[in-house]
């Protein structure tokens, strides 16, 4: 019996070559989209997954309260690990802490700029599983002057792994370090990625591992099996009082600290640090746009089936006069579905390994198929089986109903609960089509706002050089003086935080005021506001001439003295001072206006730009028309200032870019899923038109000898069919206004939702469903009425 209807699927499929052919593409095309997102979102949620005691590692988080908005900060003080081991004994099994470095390692005469160097404590391979070739977890890390390289690492050093094994690397051409172990090549789906891995311990005297209130590591925990995090985190308001609160009092801080588990780390966007992140919303987005695009091809495959119920009925009627039972009919009609959908599965995978290449570089790492393991094979059958049962079901139950007498007889009518349930599909279909162009229309609008909105300050020819090594932090005043003599170079100017880069964040005691004051901070010299072109709106900029400056003077933003409750005037000659960098009473004597130093997400905040030495970052400033010699001359002068170092830059404009990368692979793929969904859906319109037309075609002759006009006939056939489109637009276009309102919200500069936006969309959709549906309606207007009058 299964043969037989597998042979009569088989016919059928055949037998109707357009109905199958726009079922299979709709249905590749839906199938292919879910792989994609499916293997996503298992990578996503597969990061940190391999470690062995992943349900007991957490990592211990900072919360600090900012103008009242509480924000999760992942650096913490060196000084913790000690304290909650002895203060959680027997709770908290281990504790590791993490530094993010980056340093020069030289090999014979070969040197290499490492930008992936953690510093951690000897137990961090026990904590975490990432597999040592050769070496012992316990004591690889022992000596303080070991180093373990990744085996790629090694092979790069010594040219092959067993090589390496008690060699020594020079860090900084001072450090003797020994290779104690090879680590395997850390996993794509780890939070933390090294290339070595050296001891924490070099740095057992610096600030951040002496001082509770400088932080500079990350401090992971592994509890107790019988031990709950929230037992852990009831206990931490004492331990912070214990150690801090009179620290914290003195500079006018508030901390807490939470536990954040190890699964979550990576999905937890919103936590400061500088680990790689996933974005949970985006997960839930491209999950919903995958359900959405399969759920317009099954549409797709219940209108044309219903709408060929009436060319089945005969086939129907017979065989329930031969004996079949309607259950038979129903999984008869389901199993032909099946079939369809297997082979949209087959075809949907060929397609996958064609977009692979595409969706890699959109999301700028690489998702792994893995053909070996039985989760991708589940996740095929699970969608033939659903989709297959989805589509399938309802023509299944309509066709199986049919009277066998009246099948038989051809006098079948579907009445009009069929054309109306069809409808409303195809209402449906265009819906989600509407929202999806109303939605890549309004964030390609935004992204091309953040692109070319005025920023306040000067971004073009202007580069970037990391001060990451001692050379260039020594040699920075020479290598200034050297590129300021040079006619290619404008300005050059060293600070801690470029605009889009990371700023400091600081409390500040304020003249008349009783309350402590929270400010960015910017440290920078005195060509600061040249180099970035900023203006001065009261006051004055920092100049030589006053050599009390550099002790006595800070610059404020606009922004800072409306929070300060001054006007730019009245902020001059006010003194302020850092409650923790140098606790100077300085003078602000002058005002800049605002300026975009942060994300477009973000509004203007409070800064403070101060003179005082803690130098992070050289922005170079290049004359208009000479950019290539420009940064010819950055690289001349960098190799005499810091020779043993590559020279490495970017340009800041491209820096203010990086910002926004996760909502531009939005915007891309956004676009691509929404031409798909349309696609998908006039392919199912265009089956309607055509089965329409089929039906209609004697009438259409009839008019036609009657004297009805090819236009009049266009009119007639279109006016039906596009009914439910315009309705599904009147729908989609609020619903899509509110959606895409909401999402703008995460902007504090945002574009104007104009109403031709709205309009483009609506035209979008109405005009290619005309399109669609016109091609078979002027084909039936136009053709010869003889022709279908001839059999009557």
């Amino acid at each position: 019996m299964l043969q037989s209807y597998f042979k009569t699927a088989w016919r059928n499929l055949i037998k109707n070559k357009v109905f199958s052919f726009i079922n299979i593409l709709g249905l590749t095309i839906g199938i292919a989209v879910c792989m994609m997102i499916y293997l996503f979102i298992m990578n996503e949620y597969s990061v940190d997954q391999f470690h062995k005691n992943k349900a007991h590692i957490y990592r211990v988080m900072r919360g600090v309260t900012i103008e009242g908005k509480s924000r999760q900060v992942a650096f913490l003080s060196g000084k913790h690990a000690e304290a909650l081991m002895n203060d959680f004994k027997g709770q908290i099994t281990s504790c590791v802490r993490v530094s993010q470095n980056d340093n020069l390692f030289t090999v014979g005469s070969k040197s290499f700029h490492e930008k992936k160097e953690l510093d951690v404590d000897s137990g961090f391979f026990n904590l975490f599983s990432f597999p040592l070739l050769i070496g012992n977890p316990s004591t690889v890390l022992n000596d303080v002057n070991s180093v373990v390289l990744t085996e790629s690492t090694a092979r790069k050093y010594f040219g092959s792994i067993d090589n390496a094994i008690g060699k020594v690397v020079m860090l900084n051409k001072e450090t003797p370090l020994k290779v104690s172990g090879i680590a395997k090549d850390v996993p794509a789906n780890s939070h933390l990625y090294f290339d070595l891995v050296t001891s924490l311990q070099r740095y057992k005297d610096a600030g951040w591992m002496t001082n509770w209130v400088n932080n500079g590591v990350y401090t992971y925990i592994q509890l107790a099996p019988n031990v709950t995090p929230a037992q852990i985190e009831k206990q931490l308001p004492s331990y912070v009082a214990k150690y801090m609160d009179g620290e914290l009092s003195k500079y006018g801080f508030k901390w807490t600290l939470a536990l954040t588990p190890l699964k979550d780390v990576y999905l937890d966007s919103s936590a400061f640090d500088n680990v790689k992140h996933g974005d949970q919303t985006i997960v839930y987005i491209f999950l919903s746009i995958a359900i959405l695009i399969l759920l317009i091809a099954c549409i797709n495959f219940m209108n044309l089936s219903t709408i060929r119920a009436a060319e089945r009925s005969k086939e129907v009627g017979l065989r329930k006069v031969l004996g079949a039972l309607r259950n038979n009919l129903v999984w008869q009609f389901i199993g032909e579905s099946v079939l369809l959908t297997a082979i949209s599965c087959i075809l949907a995978v060929a397609l996958l390994l064609l977009l692979i290449p595409w969706f890699n570089q959109v999301l700028g790492y690489s998702l792994n198929v893995s053909w070996k393991e039985y989760p991708i094979y589940l996740f095929l059958i699970a969608i033939v089986i659903i989709v297959g049962f989805l589509a399938g079901s309802y023509p299944a139950f309509i066709l199986s109903a049919f009277s066998p007498i009246q099948a038989i007889k051809g006098k079948l009518k579907m009445g009009k609960g069929g054309t109306t349930f069809r409808q409303i599909l195809v209402v449906v279909q265009f819906s989600i089509s509407v929202f999806l162009i109303v939605g890549v229309i309004i964030i390609t609008k935004q992204m091309s706002y953040v692109k070319n909105k005025q920023l306040g300050y000067n971004k073009e020819q202007t580069i970037i050089i990391p001060i990451d090594n001692g050379d260039i932090y020594n040699n920075l005043n020479s290598f200034k003086r050297q590129l300021q003599s040079q006619s290619a170079v404008q300005s050059v100017s060293a600070m801690s935080g470029e605009p889009g880069g990371y700023f400091d964040f600081q409390l500040f005691d304020v003249e008349d005021h009783a309350e402590k004051w929270n400010a960015n901070t910017e440290f920078a010299d005195f060509e600061f506001v040249k180099t970035l072109g900023l203006t001065i709106i009261a006051g004055r900029d920092f100049s030589s001439q006053f050599p009390t400056d550099t002790t006595d003077a800070v610059l404020i933003n606009k922004t800072a003295a409306t929070k300060l409750g001054w006007t730019p005037q009245q902020a001059i000659g006010k003194w302020i001072s850092n409650t923790v960098h140098d606790n100077n009473k300085r003078r602000i004597v002058g005002v800049v206006a605002d300026f975009n130093f942060k994300s477009l997400k973000q509004g203007v905040d409070g800064l403070v730009i101060s003179p005082t030495m803690d130098r992070r970052q050289i922005l170079v400033r290049l004359n208009p028309g000479s950019i290539q010699t420009g940064i010819d001359i950055v690289k001349e002068a960098y190799a005499t200032a810091a020779p043993a170092y590559p020279f490495e830059y970017k340009f800041l404009d491209q820096q203010f870019d990086d910002l926004y990368k996760k909502d531009i692979y939005q915007q891309k793929i956004l676009s691509v899923f929404a031409g798909l969904a349309i696609f998908v859906a006039c392919l199912g319109l265009f089956g309607l038109a055509s089965f329409t037309t089929a039906k209609r075609f004697k009438e259409i002759a009839v008019r036609k000898v009657l004297g009805s006009s090819v236009k009049s006939i266009i009119v007639l056939l279109s006016k039906d069919l596009l009914k439910p489109v315009i309705i599904a637009t009147c729908i989609a276009l609020p619903t899509g206004y509110w959606i895409m309102n909401k999402w703008l919200q995460n902007f504090a500069f945002q574009t104007e939702m104009n109403w031709w936006v709205f309009v483009l969309a609506a035209s979008v959709t109405i005009g290619i469903a005309l399109i669609t549906v016109s091609y078979q309606s002027i084909r039936a207007a136009t053709s010869n009425p003889v022709k279908s009058l001839r059999s009557e």
